[in-house]
Formats: C-alpha cells, sequence, structure tokens
C-alpha cells in the first residue's frame, strides 16, 4: 500500500493507508492570529516556542509552519521560524506558504525530509513548485483546485487531483509523495460539504491509491460547538480513507476522535496507545495498585 514517509534529523513519521492516522498541528500559523503576527514580524518567536511544544505533547505527529504575515519578509522569517522549530522539537514539519521563494528558503534550511504545503492544478504553481519538491526530494500537498476555482463537483477535484500526480510524475516525483487535500468546504455554507468531501477521498484512496490531508477545521467554520463538528468529520473522514490532516491537536475531541478512528480501523491493535493514553492509574492502597507492585517487585528480582 502506499506510504509517505516524511522525515526531520531524527524521526521519521510514516503516512499510509494501513498505519495511524497522522496528526499535523496547525497551530504555528499568524493568520487570523494578530499577537502572534505581530510577534514574529519583530522577531519574537517565544510563543511559536510554546506552541511547538505544546502541540507534540498533546500528540501531534507533525508541524505546519506558516510564516504569512502581510507587508513581513516571509521568506527569511518562515526560515528562521523552521530553524528554531526544529531545534527544539524532533517531528517532521510541513513547510506552509503561497510564497514559492518561501518554500525554497524554508525547504533550503530544512533538516530531513519535509512536507510542501502546497500546489495546486494551476499552470504557474505546478511550474513553479514541482522542480522545487525534486529538488529538495520533499513530498508535496496537492490541493485540488485550479484556474477554474474550486468547484463543487467532486469528480471535477479528483480530476485536477488526478493532474496534478500525473504532472509531478513527469518531474520524477513518485506518487507515494504527492498527499491529496480534496478540499473541504464550511458545512455551514456547502450543505453536503461533507458528502463531497468523502466521495473524493474513497475516489483517491481506491484509484490513484494516494495519501490525504485536508484542514480539518474547515468542516466547521461559522458554526458553534466547532469540536463535535471536527470530531464527527474526522472519524468519517478516516473510514473513508483520509491518511492525515491539519489540525489542532490541543483539543482534546480531537485526540480522542483520531485514537478512536484508529482502533476502530485496525491500526491500533489491542487498543494499546488507546489504554496508554487513558487507562486510569489504580488508586494507592487498592488491591490492584497492591497487586501491581508484587509484579514490579519480581520483575527486578528477576
Amino acid at each position: 500500500m502506499t506510504n509517505t514517509i516524511i522525515s526531520s534529523a531524527s524521526k521519521e513519521v510514516i503516512i499510509g493507508f494501513d498505519v495511524p492516522f497522522v496528526i499535523i498541528g496547525e497551530r504555528i500559523n499568524p493568520t487570523g492570529r494578530k499577537i502572534l503576527a505581530e510577534e514574529m514580524s519583530r522577531g519574537d518567536f517565544s510563543r511559536v516556542e510554546r506552541d511547538a511544544l505544546a502541540q507534540v505533547e498533546a500528540g501531534a505527529h507533525m508541524l505546519d509552519v506558516n510564516a504569512g504575515i502581510p507587508l513581513a519578509d516571509e521568506p527569511a522569517i518562515l526560515a528562521q521560524t523552521i530553524k528554531l522549530v526544529q531545534s527544539i522539537t524532533d517531528v517532521p514539519l510541513s513547510i506552509d506558504s503561497s510564497i514559492v521563494a518561501a518554500l525554497e528558503a524554508g525547504l533550503a534550511v530544512y533538516q530531513g525530509k519535509a512536507l510542501v504545503n502546497s500546489v495546486t492544478g494551476e499552470e504557474e504553481r505546478l511550474e513553479q513548485v514541482l522542480p522545487l519538491i525534486k529538488k529538495y526530494g520533499a513530498a508535496v500537498i496537492a490541493i485540488s483546485n485550479d484556474e477554474t476555482g474550486i468547484s463543487e463537483d467532486p469528480d471535477v477535484r479528483f480530476a485536477i487531483a488526478k493532474k496534478i500526480v500525473e504532472r509531478a510524475a513527469d518531474y520524477g516525483i513518485p506518487s507515494c509523495d504527492v498527499v491529496v487535500d480534496p478540499l473541504v468546504m464550511p458545512l455551514g455554507a456547502v450543505n453536503l460539504a461533507g458528502i463531497q468531501a468523502m466521495h473524493v477521498i474513497r475516489r483517491l484512496r481506491e484509484e490513484l491509491k494516494v495519501n490525504t490531508s485536508c484542514g480539518a477545521s474547515n468542516i466547521s467554520f461559522g458554526l458553534p460547538a466547532r469540536g463535535g463538528i471536527n470530531a464527527a468529520f474526522l472519524n468519517m473522514a478516516m473510514a473513508a480513507g483520509m491518511t492525515s490532516a491539519i489540525t489542532n491537536p490541543c483539543h482534546d475531541e480531537t485526540i480522542r476522535a483520531v485514537m478512536g478512528g484508529d482502533a476502530m480501523l485496525g491500526h491500533d491493535p489491542h487498543c494499546l496507545r488507546w489504554l496508554k493514553k487513558y487507562r486510569e492509574a489504580p488508586a494507592a492502597g487498592s488491591e490492584e495498585a497492591a497487586a501491581r507492585d508484587r509484579r514490579d517487585s519480581r520483575r527486578r528480582r528477576g
């Protein structure tokens, strides 16, 4: 089955059909975060450090890093942010920018095999980004829209994704290094957004046999109690074949949805990961605690 391998200098993450779902932490992104944008633009990365460590502690397997600040030197800030994040955590990164020069600046300093976020089906974008992916040996997120915009027809989105995969192959980039984003629309604005997404995800898995990702919180934009919608979406998307998502791991509903989904799909044998995270320690003085202490004592003597 298809495996997309992303790495830092010391750690490897596999995005694939038969392995646990990959959570890509979304918090290092100044879009919509005025204070973070102001701090990053003046060289204060203390909040970036806190967000990076908190997301990894919460369960993120990778981190998305974005430095899109209006009127700022995005290539320089993105490169600086990537070096900082890689100095304090070992998880692989997704380098996120709409500016090609910023992507190259980030790739030039990155240690390991990065995931680049992103390329679309627009000809100009394909011709600018795909050579960078090949040059640096990276993987790339392919957004299923092109010059015509975002189609509400899921089969059109699939066709655009297929085009990007084929164009990547022309540059010597294997399909396993193309992770497709089926474009999740807000459910409050597009009533069939969930159904459309599931349709594309299934076709991408079954026909193109590529891994998939998305901005999971897009589905709940504009709605109250967003965590519940996001969790429901993630479970259904995982069942349809989605293998990763850019989301907020600091929301417990998200972590529970993903880990529960992994257990249901057989990607957590004997529910060991679930048990390790959620099983309560026995109360001090209880029979279970005493039995545990006896077992530990026997192991030490042995």
